[in-house]
């Protein structure tokens, strides 16, 4: 606030110099929607590595493909992932249930999420010593014979838990309560006070005793579900709910999607996405400035069939990019058997790699963009097939030696030649959505900020310094700033009109750097020494 000066000397005031930085957001987040065997439901899960997968969401599994992306795009330089895993229950007569219950004792537990994993879980209740429960009862307001010691216990994972001191009785300690806030294994179903268990028999452990500890009933025990199908995805009241694909609302920033192929009860190979699947999934990349790698249909078996089914994948979104063939990889849940597997794990993975160490404005794609855990590809294509399909934009993966296997296009699906797109090439693509997303978040000290020529200088200042750091790092094209980028915000952007409708209008301008996606080298015969 301003000085108000009584006495004569030196007075020090600080003025605000208007500098506020726009740091760039995150380009390779990876958000990856499907099936898994165990882990939180319709939930956004961030992990940093597949270990991480592993434990939240049970790793690898025949049911279901997610787990092979997942891998694939660790394998490949990925760094940080978004899980959403979805679980669709059986229905009709005999149908078992989603969530596995177990009677302890009187007091009725069921698993903390859907699945078979459930199923291995055991629970047992211990008496308090009479000491301490004397000692801990008051001061939770309940009586000593209130309080018990619950354990928890995943027989297939040895993960065990600990309750000391809870209660059926309301209290702080109210077993239910803390069973939700703590526990990863179990919930409470049915509040009631339990008995103790009793010890188990000699040569025996409590959890392999059935006096010492409960287990799953067989009629309560659940299953893993049915295949997943477009409803599970996008179904009615989805959205509103923040479910399936929409969970991802739940999450803050993802710039890359992959929906791993779930239409199949046949295990891994020939699975599929629904083409209207890929519609909605892109058009809700497009609303939150996100990339979605699109897999191809399980039967393209030549370029002949991505040509005439390019136009069926479900979008011509310049939010999508779509990779062809798919990789054939060793299975180790079936002994290695070779299987086609959907490239969209492979390929994030490639494109977090390539951000990582040459920046999103380079093409991840080309001799560097190696493609590891992949032993082939289902269709190995040439240099004139690769001509007919890249011009289409379809994404080819190539076997190139001796570099292997790569990737070799980078387009989106608006990258055909006959669309003219400005949004032909994915780095052109990206590089714009990381500045739009950047420069979102970084200008919210904006609003209801005075709207006059002060505040016009200072977003100029800022969002300038954000453009000049990308043309230092070789973002655009140009020699100089001026070519590179500009950044306007005035009277001219901003009329009069505008201030009165408390309006604000910033263009930027940025010149991409665009891929050498053709080079051309031509070579002549010297004709010799001629004198003119």
């Amino acid at each position: 606030m301003p000085i108000s000066p009584t006495y004569p000397g030196v007075y020090i005031e600080e003025v605000r110099g208007g500098v506020r930085t726009i740091t760039g957001v995150a380009t390779s987040i990876t958000a990856f929607i499907g099936r898994a065997l165990r882990g939180p439901v319709d939930k956004p899960i961030t992990i940093n590595s597949f270990a991480d997968f592993e434990r939240t969401f049970g790793g690898l599994w025949s049911g279901s493909a997610l787990g092979f992306a997942v891998r694939d795009f660790y394998a490949n330089g990925g760094s940080q992932a978004i899980i959403v895993r979805l679980y669709r229950a059986e229905s009709g007569t005999g149908a078992k249930p989603a969530v596995p219950q177990l009677n302890a004792n009187n007091l009725v537990l069921e698993a903390a999420e859907p699945g078979s994993w459930g199923n291995q879980l055991r629970a047992r209740i211990e008496a308090v010593d009479p000491a301490i429960a004397a000692e801990v009862a008051p001061a939770l307001g309940v009586g000593p014979t209130d309080l018990f010691t619950l354990l928890l216990r995943d027989m297939k994972t040895g993960a065990e838990q600990m309750f000391r001191n809870v209660t059926t009785v309301e209290s702080a300690r109210r077993v239910d309560r803390i069973l939700a806030n703590e526990s990863l294994l179990m919930r409470v179903k049915t509040l009631a006070a339990p008995t103790a268990h009793g010890a188990p028999a000699a040569g025996k452990t409590v959890w392999e005793d059935n006096n010492a500890s409960d287990g799953v009933a067989a009629a309560d025990q659940a299953s893993d579900g049915q295949d997943l199908n477009e409803e599970s995805f996008t179904g009615a009241g989805k959205e509103a709910a923040k479910q399936g694909l929409y969970a991802l609302e739940q999450a803050d920033l993802f710039n890359l999607l992959c929906l791993p192929p779930y239409k199949s009860s046949s295990g891994i190979a020939n699975q599929d996405v629904d083409a209207t699947l890929v519609g909605a999934a892109a058009v809700y990349c497009e609303k939150r400035r996100a990339m979605l790698i699109v897999d191809p249909p399980s039967n393209w078996d030549d370029k002949g069939d991505a040509k005439s089914g390019v136009g069926a994948v479900g979008t011509r979104s310049k939010n999508a990019a779509l990779y062809f063939p798919r990789l054939v990889q060793p299975n180790p849940l079936r002994n290695g058997q070779l299987e086609q597997v959907s490239p969209c794990g492979a390929v994030a993975g490639i494109l977090a790699r390539t951000d990582a160490t040459r920046g999103l404005w380079k093409a991840p794609a080309g001799l560097d963009a190696t493609i590891t855990g992949a032993v082939g590809l289902s269709v190995n294509l040439t240099d004139g097939e690769n001509g007919e399909l890249n011009p289409l934009g379809i994404n080819c993966l190539r076997a190139m030696p001796p570099s292997g296997l790569v990737v070799w296009g980078a387009r989106t699906l608006q990258g055909d030649d006959r669309l003219a797109s400005e949004w032909k090439y994915l780095p052109v693509r990206r590089t714009a959505l990381f500045i739009e997303e950047s420069l979102y978040r970084g200008t919210q000290w904006v609003v209801f900020e005075p709207n006059d020529e002060p505040l016009w200088a200072q977003i100029r200042l800022n969002i300038g310094a954000f453009m000049q750091n990308l043309f230092r790092q070789g973002a655009f094209q140009g020699k100089t700033p001026a070519e590179a980028y500009f950044v306007k915000c005035d009277k001219e952007t901003t009329t009069q009109h505008d201030i009165n409708l408390g309006i604000v209008n910033i263009v930027v301008g940025f010149a991409p750097l665009k891929p050498a996606e053709f080079v051309i080298i031509k070579i002549q015969q010297m004709a010799g020494q001629i004198q003119a």
